[in-house]
């Protein structure tokens, strides 16, 4: 008895320790890695897919074009995708724009679908590969000037 209550508790800490960090968890449904910065602190994953996950704190980084990450960024989460994401921006055309869906629809195809509300954007899966470094906030604070309500990041 003693034998099958340890290789039970075994198997349950092999599979627990399969997706130990946030990037082990996107590869394992089938998401590149990189789609979130090295900065993760930590996360959670509830029983229906919502995703939270906790950064050291708001920070910058580059894709194709410039990326925001705010300090907690949430999505519900699925095989192949983060659907309803809140908490990361994206520029184009010198405007942040918020990611509502990241979608992997064939990882065959090599492309990942970014819906940043007014278009959908095809993007390489190369180019999230390794998860990115995160320039955090206070070094932005430089670049930013504020004009009329608004926040421009130069």
């Amino acid at each position: 008895m003693a034998f099958s209550v340890l290789g039970f508790l075994s198997l349950l800490f092999s599979l627990s320790s399969a997706v130990d960090t946030i990037h082990d968890l996107l590869r394992s449904r089938g998401l590149p890695a990189g789609l979130l910065p090295k900065a993760v602190r930590s996360y959670t994953l509830d029983p229906d897919g919502r995703l939270q996950v906790f950064l050291d704190g708001p920070c910058l980084t580059k894709f194709e074009t410039r990326v925001y990450f705010d300090s907690v960024v949430t999505a519900n989460l699925s095989y192949g995708g983060l659907i309803g994401v809140v908490g990361l921006t994206q520029e184009e055309l010198f405007l942040w724009l918020p990611v509502k869906d990241i979608i992997v629809d064939d990882p065959n195809s090599g492309l990942i679908l970014f819906d940043i509300g007014l278009a959908h954007k095809q993007l390489s899966l190369s180019l999230f590969e390794d998860p990115p470094d995160c320039k955090p906030q206070g070094s932005l604070q430089k670049n930013v000037r504020k004009e009329k309500g608004f926040e421009f990041v130069r």
